[in-house]
Parts: C-alpha cells; structure tokens; sequence
C-alpha cells in the first residue's frame, strides 16, 4: 500500500462518516488499513453516480419517449449509444491512462459525465437526447476503467473480491435509491428533473472524492516505455479469454435491459406508479447478494459463482421474457434478472483483476470497458432493430431477443472455468499470486 498512495488527508475520517449511509467500504478492518478503506469508499460513491447515469435512462425511457415523440422500441437505441460512445472513448484511454496519476484521471472523466448528464436533461428530440448520451459515454467508460483499476491497484488479492464487489455495489445502491427516486420525480416533476439532479449530485460527490482521494501514483514507477510488452499483455491468449467472456455477458444482458420498462408496462401490464418499487425491491436483492457473493468469491472460486448466475438468468429469461408465466409476479421475475448479474459479474471482475500487470492495469481495464460497452451497444442496438412497437407501446418481438440472449448467455461458464484455470497454472509456474 505504501507504494501506492500517499497519507490521506486528515479530514478524510469525517468525509467517511459523512458518506457512511452508503454502506460501500466495509473492509475488513483487521486486515486493511484506512487508506484502503477510505479509497474504497470514494470510488464506490463515484462509482455510484456513474451506474446511475447510465440505470436511470431506460427505466424513464417511456416518460421521456412520450414528450420528446420518440418510438419505445427507439429507446434501446438511446442505451445502445451511449455504451458504443464508452467503448470508442475506452480504446483511446487503454493507449494513455497509465501515464497519469489515477486520481486526476477520474476526476476529469467525472466532469465530462456530469456535463453529459445535464445535456440529458436539455433534450428537446431524439436527436439531442442521443448527442447528450455521447457525451455521457465518451467520459462514463474511461471512468468506470479508471475506478477498477484503483481498486486493483489498492487492495490485494486476498481481500480483492470482497472490495470489488463493494464497489460494484453501487449498482445496487442505485438501483435500490437512484431509480426509484428518479421515476418519483419523473412523475411528479417531469422527466428532466432526474438528468438536473444526478448533474448536481455528481459534481458534488466528484469534488469531494477528488479532493480527499490520495495521489495514486504507484504503477507510474513501474512503467518502463516499453510499449510492445504492454500490447502483448492485451492481445494474449489469457487476455483474450477474459475479455471474450466479459463480452458474451454484457452482450446477452443488454438485448434485454433497454427493453425491460416498456415491456413490463405495455406487455405484461405492470403499473408505471409501481415501478419504482420493482427497482427497490431488486436493487435491494442484488445489493445483499453482492456482498455475499464478494465474499465467497475470495473463498471459492469465480466460475462456479458464475454458472449459479447464468442458472439464475436463464430461469428470469424463460419465466419472464421467452415464455411469460402468468401466475409468477413481475416482481419475483425482475429481482431474480437482477441478482443473477450480480453472481455474474463480481466473480468476473475479480478474474479479469489477475489478468494484467499493474502498471498495464488501467490500459486493460479501459480495453475491458471497450469490450463491455461495445457489446452492450450491439446487444441493445441489435435487439432495437429488431423489436416493433405497436400503437399502444406493446413490444413484438421479444421472445425471439431474450431467446436469443440464453443462447449467448449459456457461453460465460464454461469461459470463466477455462480462465480461472489459466489464471491459476500461471501462478503455480511463476509463483506469483495474484497481482
């Protein structure tokens, strides 16, 4: 740790105090220092603004669909967009973001995503509401790379997943408060409200993050300009794996999640007053069972963890999308579509934290994110261009997608038991554990 960061400030217990209701740093206190915590604990907060930026769009997909004139089978165009814009914006950060201090690179990947955010809120037609999802894009996914690789660089293996999955609780955070409150004010203020005040909340959490992160510096010494040795570490055959399997997951759960609001509202006859509570409710699922899978992940392995989430999936894919079962509630269906991402994606997340080296870490973590983002775009704008929406906002279509998405779903398994395997031989043959 010591090499990593510098001492914090001496006001950071109070920043900590302050944010506490958040619940993201729960570190072990026996076994990391507050540093570690502190630094967990602000990247979750940011992290936090960042996933809810992205979850709040969809869900107020109809709501602004409406005003704006836009076509709900449109709306995955809108999710789609965002996601290509992170994944051209990671390319270019995976050729430079080593090279700078983590802390001032996050910082300004946050200003541009707040900017994009209140543009949101500007949109007067579809084509203003796709400019201000570009721009939230281009920021959005250099700073979810950014925040992983602080996590990586900052907690060891040991206790990894367990950090990793506090971070990524703010996805759950987000969905448990953010969304709710955002298709509350949508309700009763107007749909712009949510952009405005995820702009404003944004600026505030980045200036403090900011302010009271320490200089992280540490994988600045270890970069030796030897740019070739740097590609192999992205383009191996481990590398690859990962990345591979990092996709097929995004790309089966966006030809799904754009379409999941007008679908439950206009095919299955969910109420749009009620729909804050099926994203309380599964944002609370997913969150509990976040931090238990970031647990067992540390003690038993990733790809087991994620063949348990692909069985959960594939039953909320059957049961709520391909093969509609009337006497099951909307409610059971969404949160088990919810949890079953997050079994997935802590335990992959931890892998792919093995995979490169530290000083190539925000490069792989920005290529990752081109990876994700780009198949998200082609999941979501894939399955836009093939859903129909009929005069009533009903969705034709979407077995075929969500059978579709199974199919590619059922991919991600048997990836992460290969890569965990190699990730593994290749620490017995160096003797390095994890990095």
């Amino acid at each position: 740790m010591s090499d990593l960061v510098e001492p914090s400030s001496p006001n950071a217990a109070t920043i900590v105090q302050g944010f506490a209701a958040l619940d993201l740093a729960r570190i072990p206190s026996e076994s990391a220092n507050p540093p570690e915590r502190l630094i967990i604990f602000l990247v979750g907060a940011v992290q936090f603004i960042n996933v809810l930026d992205f979850m709040m769009v969809m869900p107020l997909g109809p709501d602004f669909a409406e005003s704006l004139a836009i076509p709900t089978s449109h709306i995955g165009l809108i999710g789609g967009i965002y996601t290509a814009a992170a994944a051209v914006s990671g390319l270019v950060g995976s050729l430079f973001l080593d090279r700078f201090d983590r802390r001032q690179a996050l910082g300004l990947a946050m200003l541009g995503l707040v900017l994009g955010t209140a543009l949101g809120g500007m949109a007067s037609g579809l084509v203003s509401m796709l400019f201000a999802r570009v721009v939230a894009g281009c920021f959005g996914g250099p700073a979810t790379s950014i925040a992983l690789a602080i996590v990586a660089d900052t907690v060891p293996l040991a206790r990894r997943g367990k950090a990793i999955g506090s971070v990524m609780g703010a996805f759950a955070v987000a969905s448990v408060v953010g969304v709710p409150l955002g298709l509350e004010m949508s309700r009763h203020w107007g749909w712009r409200s949510p952009f405005f005040a995820v702009a404003g909340l944004g600026t505030v959490v980045s200036l403090t993050a900011v302010g009271y992160m320490p200089p992280i510096r540490g994988h600045l010494s270890r970069i030796t300009g030897d740019v070739k040795r740097a590609k192999v570490r992205l383009i191996d055959g481990t590398a690859r794996l990962s990345l591979g399997t990092v996709g097929v997951i995004m790309l089966s759960v966006f030809a799904v999640v754009p379409s999941i609001s007008p679908f439950v509202q206009h095919n299955l006859g969910y109420p749009r007053d009620k729909l804050g509570t099926l994203y309380l409710v599964g944002g609370i699922a997913s969150f509990v069972v976040m931090r238990i899978v970031g647990f067992w992940v540390d003690r038993s392995g990733a790809s087991r963890l994620v063949l348990l989430g692909t069985l959960i999936y594939a039953v909320a894919l059957y049961t709520g999308f391909i093969h509609p079962v009337s006497w099951l509630p909307t409610l059971l269906v969404f949160t088990l579509f919810m949890i079953s991402g997050s079994v997935r994606m802590v335990p992959m997340q931890t892998l792919a934290s093995r995979v490169p080296l530290p000083e190539h870490r925000a490069g792989f973590m920005s290529a990752q994110s081109v990876v994700q983002h780009l198949a998200s775009a082609i999941g979501a704008m894939s399955a836009s261009a093939y859903l129909v929406s009929t005069p009533s906002g009903r969705l034709q279509g979407m077995p075929a997608v969500a059978g579709a998405a199974l199919v590619l779903a059922a991919l991600a398994p048997l990836g992460a038991w290969l890569l965990e395997r190699r990730l593994r031989n290749n620490e017995r043959r160096t003797g390095v554990v994890g990095r």
